[in-house]
């Protein structure tokens, strides 16, 4: 494949494989994504996840090719490329694709062979919704905070609280559910839970509306009996799992913002080059090119940041500090990309139903989900302080 030396897909952190991902799956998406309706949100994202996963694509987001996955573990690269694309032609059909991969991660990394059999391969078929259950009314950023309670109950754990701004809510077919088992405070006394959506007990308490329309929920609890082999896992290992989990889809909500910003890009110069004033285009003048030139920039230094961090990952190192990178610069550099998007399209940029409306709507819960960006900047600020105190010993 001949590719653009000034593309980032040039970079040492692809191999071959992943630049024909990239240009199989741009092209899928040209086809398939140009007009997406989105009046009816989860009617949508159904419809969305089923396309997905007969195209093969969500097949990137489990692991264990015996279950359907395209590998054995699952490639960060591979997840990212295919997020960075789909955010470029349609937000919906990105957060479907994320969820997939985001709800049935923790499957993927500590289910047993049976658990991983019973749902991987529905999840890469896309006949399976997923969805990952960790906030709590009291519980966000901070998760050793969440207070779902289980406790055994002979062959089973029964749990009792609510669960809130769970993606997929109301339309998952399963949830992997983090609850306080109680072995140790903290962290250390969480556990995670496979709860199917059927499950007596587990109550859809509110549908929840955002700016970029999402199927968003908040669970209720009510004396939902899990089986114990529901367990993911062993018991207070949630927290950890959790981790993982989002040591991989934290960088991917990264890449999906870097998309995000590449579209806007693409729109800004568009209008440039297209509007006349003054007896000008609007990219003659030199307060545009400025404009344009910041925009360029801030895109490089985010996938720059996110393909470091989804390398680093798929060579089995730990990622922590780099995803944190990735996650907050993308996300905040996507946002004032968009931003000035808008600017350069004046009144037409806050039009409902413009490209840069759109976008602008669509990239600004990225810089809080999976971790706002201020846990971002503890996590890094944290973490460059213990490798100093270890350098210095």
């Amino acid at each position: 494949m001949n590719v653009d030396p000034h593309s980032a897909l040039a970079w040492p952190f692809f191999e071959e494989s992943h630049r024909e991902l990239a240009r199989d799956v741009d092209a899928w998406a040209a086809a398939h994504l140009q007009h997406v309706d989105h009046a009816d949100t989860d009617a949508t994202c159904k419809r969305l996840v089923r396309m997905l996963g007969d195209a093969g694509w969500l097949a990137h987001c489990i692991g264990g090719t015996r279950y359907g996955a395209s590998h054995d573990t699952i490639d960060t690269r591979a997840v990212c490329l295919l997020r960075e694309t789909l955010a470029k032609h349609d937000g919906l059909a990105d957060f479907a694709f994320a969820m997939q991969g985001l709800g049935s991660g923790a499957i993927s990394l500590a289910g047993t062979d049976e658990q991983k059999a019973r749902y991987l391969p529905r999840v890469a078929k896309g006949i399976a919704l997923a969805a990952f259950a960790l906030s709590e009314p009291e519980a966000g950023s901070d998760v050793a905070a969440l207070s779902l309670d289980a406790r055994i109950d002979g062959d089973a754990y029964v749990l009792n609280g609510d669960k809130t701004w769970i993606s997929n809510g109301g339309i998952a077919d399963f949830y992997v559910a983090f609850a306080r088992t109680g072995e140790a405070p903290g962290s250390r006394g969480i556990s995670a839970f496979i709860v199917d959506a059927d499950t007596p007990g587990l109550q859809i308490a509110e549908r929840i509306d955002v700016i970029a329309p999402h199927p968003l929920a908040r669970l209720h609890f009510a004396d939902a009996r899990v089986p114990r082999s529901q367990m993911l896992g062993a018991p207070a290992e949630g927290f950890k799992i959790a981790m993982r989990t989002l040591d991989i889809f934290r960088t991917s909500v990264a890449a999906a913002s870097l998309g995000f910003a590449r579209r806007a890009m693409h729109e800004g110069l568009e209008r440039a080059a297209s509007r006349k004033m003054f007896g000008h285009t609007l990219g003659d003048f030199q307060l545009t090119q400025a404009k344009l030139a910041q925009m360029a920039l801030t895109i490089d230094s985010s996938a720059l940041l996110v393909y470091r961090a989804a390398w680093l990952r798929d060579q089995g190192e730990s990622v922590t500090r780099e995803a944190a990178m990735a996650k907050w610069h993308a996300s905040e550099g996507a946002q004032q990309v968009i931003d000035a998007a808008v600017q350069l399209w004046g009144g037409l940029g806050v039009k409902s139903g413009t490209t840069v409306e759109s976008l602008y709507r669509e990239i600004r819960a990225l810089r809080i989900y999976e971790g706002a960006t201020e846990v971002q900047q503890l996590i890094v600020g944290r973490d460059v302080l213990k490798a100093h105190g270890e350098h210095q010993r």
